[in-house]
């Protein structure tokens, strides 16, 4: 005999099956003494696609904090990046 899943039950396996599938990456940019808080927000528009406010904010945690999780997403989507961001002199990984 076969038990029916109940609704919720279904939406739930599917949801676990999905997350299980979706591996969330972060990139990352840290603190360097090299780099000018310009150059950093100027960088993390273009490539991040921030807005002034959210880059500025980025700048101030990566100086007083000594990092900052700048983006999250596909380890494929992160990539090119994060290589554009090391192109620039920021020092960027993806974890």
């Amino acid at each position: 005999m076969s038990v029916k899943l109940s609704i919720l039950e279904e939406v739930e396996e599917v949801l676990q099956e999905h997350e299980v599938m979706v591996e969330d990456w972060d990139l990352v940019l840290y603190n360097d003494d090299v780099n000018t808080f310009d150059h950093v927000i100027a960088q993390l528009m273009k490539y991040c696609e921030h807005e002034y406010i959210q880059a500025g904010q980025c700048a101030n945690i990566v100086h007083y904090n000594g990092k900052c999780q700048v983006k999250r997403g596909a380890l494929e989507k992160l990539e090119p990046i994060c290589t554009a961001l090391k192109d620039q002199g920021l020092s960027a990984v993806i974890e």
